[in-house]
């Protein structure tokens, strides 16, 4: 008794002290790891070498409480990482042993995560010393979360839950081999779920959700009320009452803002791009209420240039041995480029670029018409040695091959729904010829979704309204172009399972029906392939058959060149 009495005294003289956490969250490095380019074989100044630095120096700092979070899509995008996902599959991938070296304490899985397969993702879990989270990625035999659904961190006193959530549009985009016995659910319906057990189970002092999806749910068509939607971060913090903080990413924007939920709550959230380029830091300082005998949060989010931060030796020291191997891998030679490759001039009409990726497509295939968009909006390979680092120039994601059953009205539906995204309807030469944004320089959508055909002759006419631009004048070999005819069309994966709508919302197959429309996926990615045709052929003369033209080609000479300017500047143009 009398010890409870003094215990008593003791913490009513000594309340709990201030304290101040440190939350800081990388997101979509996508190979980001050195301060170098090893598709363009030059140093960079954006990296996770870089923010190692940052975290040294905050944990050098007494006091303080430091947790270190990342948000997903670390296995694409870079030889870097494509080189542990699947070249060197022994040791333990270069992600786990530098996540490891920083003492991540949590990370939730993003959707280009997946994009790398069973063998890689499930190889990572067990290699991270922390757990990779994702509530919303749930086993199809018994409806258990794949991967730990939260984490609680116990650090200084505090307890700080973490729910992730990853975006659930993953089946829109990639085969289905590559998530087997997964589905994704809804991450309003997820997080209501889990915030209920978290509160119950766990009494956190703080709850962070970490979710792989951006803030923009409106994206692409959807809306509030669509189920699944790919970017229900906003959605999560309006309408699930609980979370103190979210990190969110997924759609590469730098951006932060506050909502105020269904509670009254305030909700911060904070988004800080993509490719190390910027780094999230929340401070959240915890003062204690004597009156209501409780901590006050008080959060600060801020979003950090990573370029200012000076590159961490003894982090580039500890992976010396990686970087080398990695430049030895990309400075291979696969063949010689007898003429330049200008991805850009592939926004602008029939380019070199994007016909050298038909050729490869319908080579592999067979198919009779090949689809396919620049995946790069500024790539450029010069003429001479092409290495293995510059394909990832030339194609840059680990798509698959399709060969897909397509009857001829939706190929054109198809062509008019990408052109329509594409090409702004023109009035006179004064006009764009590509769509922008409203008062802005930025495209109005993504270009890796303008899509253009092979293996068809047809012609855009920009004076004719939306709808009604393409006009198919003939297969490529001369035959009669049939609206009611079935053909065999080549496509990369991602389009194939609906990425970017152009099969569903633009050709008209319902969702549920393009499985079945696959005759033949590949095995390995497309890019494999095209390093394989370079390989194969050693000299690479690539060159264009303007099998498709825009009209009326005065306006849109005329345009193409204000357009450019505004693009790319005063850069070299045809």
């Amino acid at each position: 008794f009398i010890f409870i009495i003094i215990t008593l005294i003791f913490f009513s003289c000594n309340p709990p002290k201030d304290i101040t956490i440190k939350v800081l969250e990388t997101t979509d490095m996508h190979g980001s790891i050195f301060p170098y380019n090893f598709i363009d074989n030059d140093t960079s100044n954006h990296s996770l070498a870089q923010i190692a630095s940052h975290i040294k120096y905050l944990r050098s700092k007494p006091g303080d409480i430091i947790v270190l979070l990342d948000n997903g899509d670390i296995l694409q995008g870079s030889p870097s990482v494509y080189y542990y996902n699947f070249i060197d599959t022994q040791d333990v991938h270069i992600m786990a042993r530098m996540f490891n070296y920083l003492n991540y304490d949590a990370g939730t899985v993003g959707n280009h995560d997946i994009e790398a397969g069973h063998k890689v993702y499930d190889r990572l879990v067990k290699e991270f010393d922390f757990p990779w989270l994702s509530a919303n990625t749930v086993r199809t035999d018994n409806g258990k979360p794949y991967f730990k659904p939260y984490t609680v961190i116990n650090r200084g006193g505090i307890k700080i839950a973490i729910l992730g959530l990853t975006t659930p549009g993953i089946p829109n985009w990639l085969p289905p081999v590559l998530y087997k016995g997964m589905r994704f659910e809804d991450m309003v319906k997820t997080a209501r779920k889990w915030i209920k057990i978290i509160k119950q189970k766990e009494h956190p002092d703080l709850i962070i959700g970490l979710f792989h999806a951006g803030h923009d749910y409106t994206y692409d068509g959807e809306d509030s009320t669509t189920c699944c939607n790919e970017n229900a971060s906003v959605l999560v913090a309006r309408n699930v009452p609980g979370f103190d903080l979210i990190l969110i990413g997924h759609d590469h924007d730098v951006w932060s803002d506050t909502i105020v939920n269904v509670a009254g709550d305030t909700v911060y959230i904070i988004d800080p791009g993509s490719h190390a380029r910027y780094l999230g830091q929340v401070t959240i300082k915890l003062r204690w209420n004597k009156k209501l005998k409780k901590y006050i949060k008080h959060i600060n989010p801020q979003i950090l240039a990573v370029d200012t931060m000076p590159v961490d030796q003894e982090f580039m020291k500890k992976f010396q041995p990686d970087f080398n191997k990695i430049k030895k891998y990309v400075s291979d030679t696969v063949g010689i480029l007898l003429q330049p490759l200008d991805g850009r001039k592939a926004l602008f009409g029939d380019s070199k670029f994007v016909d050298f990726i038909h050729k490869v497509q319908l080579k592999i295939s067979g198919a009779q018409i090949s689809f396919a968009a620049p995946l790069s909006f500024n790539a450029y390979l010069d003429s001479g040695a092409v290495t293995v680092g510059q394909l990832f120039k030339l194609y840059k994601y680990e798509n698959m091959l399709y060969t897909m059953r397509m009857k001829g009205s939706e190929i054109d539906k198809y062509l008019e729904f990408s052109v329509s995204h594409w090409f702004n309807t023109m009035h006179s030469p004064n006009d764009h010829l590509l769509k922008f944004k409203p008062n802005s320089n930025r495209l109005q959508y993504k270009y890796y979704n303008f899509d253009n055909a092979e293996g068809i002759n047809y012609t855009v006419d920009l004076t004719k309204p939306d709808g009604q631009k393409v006009t198919i004048t003939s297969l490529s070999n001369g035959q009669k172009f049939d609206t009611a005819a079935w053909y065999t069309v080549a496509v990369n994966s991602y389009r194939g399972n609906g990425g970017g709508g152009l099969m569903t919302r633009g050709a008209g197959i319902p969702y549920d029906s393009l499985q079945s429309r696959i005759i033949h996926s590949t095995d390995h990615d497309i890019r494999f392939y095209i390093m394989k045709t370079f390989e194969a052929e050693k000299f690479i003369l690539p060159s264009v058959d303007y099998n498709w033209t825009l009209q009326p080609q005065d306006w849109v000479k005329t345009a193409a060149q204000r357009d450019w300017q505004i693009l790319f500047g005063n850069d070299k143009n045809e």
